[in-house]
């Protein structure tokens, strides 16, 4: 049984910084792809960014593109979202998502296989 639990959401001011974690039992998380996805109310889910299980590639949503970053720490088992020159466009709940069966950073939610609770990034203008 795999579990997936964020951490690091809160309150913070336009501009600042913020570091969501990612943290997974029941299975290692080198083996594994990681997305990273939020949902604010009254919107869609939307793609933030992923990892590759293999070879560390990743891909960001143009909406947060050279302003977030995924690393994972394999030793920790945790892969991290530092996020960088919050908008309140930010502001949403956060979502990390994993496979164990594709090497992939696609932006289709459909084809990760388990989902955390989520974290609440608020971004105050």
């Amino acid at each position: 049984q795999v579990q997936l639990v964020e951490s690091g959401g809160g309150l913070v001011q336009a501009g600042g910084s913020l570091r969501l974690s990612c943290a997974a039992s029941g299975r290692a998380f080198s083996f594994s792809a990681v997305g990273w996805f939020r949902q604010a109310p009254g919107n869609e889910r939307e793609f933030v960014g992923a990892i590759s299980r293999s070879d560390g590639r990743r891909y960001y949503g143009d909406s947060v593109k050279g302003r977030f970053t995924i690393s994972r720490d394999n030793a920790r088992n945790t892969v991290s979202l530092q996020m960088n020159s919050l908008k309140p466009e930010d502001t949403a709940v956060y979502y990390c998502a994993a496979t164990f069966t594709r090497d992939t950073t696609t932006p289709a939610a459909a084809q990760y296989d388990y989902w955390g609770q989520g974290t609440q990034v608020t971004v105050s203008s």
